[in-house]
């Protein structure tokens, strides 16, 4: 069978609870069940069935689609309970047969989005009150226990079958998840040996022995199960400070335009340049100053700025990530007034503590830290008429570079980079630091100094010196400098940049999700390409058709 290929019919990100195929939503209370039920045939690709409540990249959209309805919908929901409408199976993880048959590309970005999404329920967990509770009642494994593991706690019924599993190694010839392999450490803190154990043991564990290992947290006779479930739902909504009887605000669909080289929507416009295999992603800041008294801002709902920004760069970002795999090279610009854009800012810190402004940070912390894992070169370019400030300067301290243009002549007519409050930790990486703290490697001194210039406009030779941008060629050499800068970009290997990248971006401390990103953007696309795994006779290939894999024996 040929390989699965994006580009053949573009993946739309766009979804709501109407076309859901592979999960329900119900609300009570204070309590939201999220409930696994995979449609067999509801593949986002042909040639393989969902069995036993197995996933890909569509099950994914819409699970993304459900916690954003959760976060911004349902505001009195303080619990998520994760659980399986399927008899004796939990989740068995990403469909072995999608991934036999898909690309490589395809396999890794699908790996990347699901543990964006994974990454998603912490990152509300952390910060938003919300709280998740995996009800595993049934069999487990692979990336269905890497779904458990990225929730608060995990309740395990006890019926003598079920069991959680990481079974890649034995199984697949792949690494266990990236994701579910680091949390079962860094988070559950398993210890090693028997962690080892674990991810080679096919049929996994279960009972008291799950509840020993750090595996789950408790384990739960059937009889008592779902009494024990809904009683540690509430439990844990208790803690949480996300609001009792607020109205919450529909996610309406987002509308964008479709190009033959690229896409348009009301904040951002993506153009592709494919003879030079460059994307320009523009931003555009608010016409003006977008509504900053609380009643105004849930009235304005999905239509209100940061909110509507976010929602769009984020579906453009995942777009041209999965669609547009030749552009290697994101160049990113703004437009528009920066005295909306900052007063939008001031809006999110003057209310930060609103569940609905909390949910918009949110969604923008959410948003940037994908720019950050994307495996493309991210350029900044700061021209006459940009808008590089607050959260769009987020934009060019996520970037590879940034160019900012001098105009010796006509310093009237130079571009500004503008400092906002925003800028000192709002939107951390995934390193948990401010972009400013990353690219200044914590130093108190340069810290300082731009702190200092708060709200200030700082024209191109003021932000060279400060380390803002990589450099502030004059108008003579910008058209030139930026060519050749983006020349060269294109004729190197895109592998190596990919990997150059990443360890750049992340130069900071160690955390869980750098570690995940680092496995995956390393390890596991380098095992993805061996023929241990994808070759014809690899595990990958052979899975389910009744012969066994043939290993390279030699250690690399």
């Amino acid at each position: 069978m040929s390989a699965v290929e994006p580009a053949v019919a573009p993946v739309d990100y766009r979804t709501d609870p109407s076309q859901y195929q592979h999960w329900k939503l119900s609300f009570n209370g204070p309590v939201a069940t999220l409930g696994i039920d995979i449609a067999e045939d509801g593949g986002i690709r042909d040639g393989y069935k969902l069995k036993l409540n197995s996933y890909d990249l569509g099950v994914d959209i819409e699970l993304h689609d459900a916690l954003q309805r959760i976060r911004f919908e349902h505001p009195e929901v303080r619990t998520v309970v994760v659980t399986s409408l399927k008899d004796r199976v939990f989740c068995s993880g990403a469909n072995i047969f999608m991934l036999g048959l898909s690309s490589h590309a395809w396999k890794v970005n699908f790996c990347k989005f699901t543990n964006e999404t994974r990454n998603g329920l912490e990152d509300s967990s952390r910060h938003s009150g919300l709280k998740f509770l995996a009800a595993v009642n049934g069999s487990c494994a692979g990336g269905g226990y890497e779904l458990a593991l990225a929730c608060d706690e995990i309740y395990l019924i006890d019926d003598r079958s079920s069991s959680v599993s990481l079974p890649e190694v034995p199984l697949l010839g792949v690494l266990p998840g990236t994701g579910g392999l680091t949390r079962v450490t860094d988070k559950r803190h398993v210890r090693h040996d028997r962690a080892d154990i674990f991810c080679t043991l096919v049929e996994g564990v279960r009972g008291e022995r799950a509840k020993a290992w750090r595996l789950v947290d408790e384990v739960v006779k059937p009889n008592q199960f779902e009494q024990a479930i809904q009683a540690r739902a509430l439990e844990l909504a208790a803690h949480s400070d996300r609001p009792v009887d607020a109205q919450g605000v529909a996610l309406t669909r987002i509308e964008r335009s479709e190009r033959a080289d690229g896409l348009s929507y009301a904040t951002v416009d993506v153009t592709i340049d494919r003879a030079k295999r460059v994307a320009t992603f523009t931003a555009r800041a608010p016409l003006s100053a977008p509504p900053s008294e609380l009643d105004a801002i849930v009235a304005a709902g999905a239509n209100w700025w940061p909110l509507q920004f976010a929602r769009e760069l984020d579906d453009a970002i995942l777009s041209m990530r999965t669609n547009e795999l030749d552009i290697g090279t994101w160049v990113f610009k703004t437009t528009g007034d920066a005295r909306h854009l900052l007063a939008a800012d001031a809006t999110l810190l003057q209310h930060r503590d609103h569940w609905f402004v909390r949910e918009t940070i949110g969604m923008l912390r959410r948003t940037l830290a994908r720019i950050d894992v994307s495996s493309r070169s991210l350029f900044a370019l700061i021209e006459p008429g940009s808008c590089f400030a607050g959260t769009f300067a987020e934009i060019a301290f996520a970037a590879d570079r940034s160019y900012m243009a001098a105009l010796p002549d006509r310093e009237d007519d130079e571009p500004a980079l503008t400092l906002s409050e925003v800028n000192f930790g709002l939107y951390p990486l995934v390193t948990h630091q401010s972009r400013l703290a990353r690219r200044f490697y914590e130093e108190s001194e340069p810290l300082d100094a731009v702190r200092a210039l708060l709200g200030q406009p700082l024209g191109p030779r003021d932000a060279e010196r400060l380390g803002l941008v990589t450099a502030a060629p004059d108008d003579i050499d910008w058209a030139d400098e930026i060519r050749i800068a983006l020349e060269e970009r294109a004729a190197m290997s895109p592998d190596a940049l990919t990997g150059l990248e990443a360890n750049l971006r992340f130069n900071g401390p160690e955390t869980m999700e750098t570690r995940i990103f680092g496995r995956l953007t390393a390890w596991q696309n380098w095992i993805f390409n061996r023929p241990n795994a994808v070759g014809e006779k690899g595990a990958l290939k052979v899975y389910g058709k009744g012969s066994k894999p043939q290993f390279d024996v030699s250690r690399v």
